[in-house]
C-alpha cells in the first residue's frame, strides 16, 4: 500500500522554508541599502512570499531585523560550538568564548552590523541601540544553550551565568568600541576590541583584582 504523505511535516518544512527565505531576503536588504528600514511589501516581494506570511512568522520589522542580525552573528556561536566540542573536559570555558570573540573574528562581523543597521556618528541611534541589544540578548540564548548542551561535564547553572556575564560584558564593550571607532574594521579598531575583551576576561576571571585602566 502506499505511502501516506505526512502533511504535518510537509507544512513544517514550508513554513522553515518561508523563515528562512523572510531572513535572507532581510539580510540582502539590509546589506543593500546600508539601512535597516524597508517597507513589509519590500521584504515581502525579495523572500517571494505575501504580506501575510512575514506576519505569520515575525511580529513586526523590527523582529525581522533582529532575525537578521542574528543571522549575521551566528558564526560566534558555531566557532564557540566548534571551539567547545573540540576540548577536553579540563577546557576553560572563559577561554574559549574569548577565543570565539577575538577582534579577527568579531570585528568584520560588528562593522557589518552596524552597517546593515545604517548607524552612522559615535552614538547609536535608538532604535539602533535597542535592536543591538536585542541581537545581543538573542545571541546570548543561543550561546547559553550551545555550552550547556557542550559542557555537560559542567554544572548548567555555572555554564549559564558564566555566559550571561560574559555577554552583558561584551554589549557594554560593543558600545564603548562603537563609541572610539565607529565600527570601522581597521587595526586601530581590532587593537581597541581585543584590548576590551582582555580587560573583561580578566574581571570574569578574579573579579576583585583591581583592574588596569582601558582606552
Amino acid at each position: 500500500m502506499p505511502s501516506t504523505p505526512d502533511v504535518p511535516d510537509r507544512r513544517a518544512a514550508l513554513k522553515a522554508r518561508h523563515r528562512r527565505a523572510i531572513v535572507a531576503a532581510a539580510v540582502a536588504l539590509m546589506d543593500e541599502r546600508a539601512s535597516s528600514r524597508f517597507s513589509v511589501d519590500e521584504l515581502a516581494a525579495r523572500a517571494g512570499v505575501s504580506r501575510r506570511t512575514v506576519f505569520n512568522h515575525f511580529a513586526s520589522l523590527d523582529d525581522v531585523v533582529i532575525a537578521a542580525a542574528s543571522e549575521i552573528l551566528s558564526d560566534v556561536v558555531d566557532e564557540l560550538g566548534a571551539r567547545a566540542g573540540e576540548a577536553g573536559p579540563d577546557a576553560d570555558l572563559l577561554d574559549q568564548m574569548a577565543a570565539a570573540t577575538r577582534a579577527a573574528h568579531l570585528v568584520p562581523l560588528m562593522s557589518r552590523l552596524v552597517r546593515m543597521l545604517g548607524a552612522e556618528g559615535a552614538e547609536l541611534p535608538a532604535r539602533e541601540a535597542a535592536l543591538v541589544q536585542r541581537t545581543f540578548a538573542l545571541l546570548d540564548e543561543r550561546l547559553t544553550a550551545t555550552m550547556v548542551r557542550r559542557h555537560t561535564e559542567l554544572d548548567d547553572l555555572a555554564v549559564e551565568l558564566l555566559v550571561v556575564a560574559f555577554m552583558a560584558g561584551a554589549l557594554l564593550l560593543f558600545r564603548r568600541w562603537y563609541a572610539a571607532t565607529g565600527a570601522v574594521d581597521d587595526e586601530r579598531s581590532r587593537r581597541l576590541w581585543d584590548e576590551l575583551l582582555g580587560h573583561l576576561v580578566a574581571l570574569l576571571r578574579d573579579g576583585r583584582r583591581t583592574p588596569h585602566a582601558v582606552p
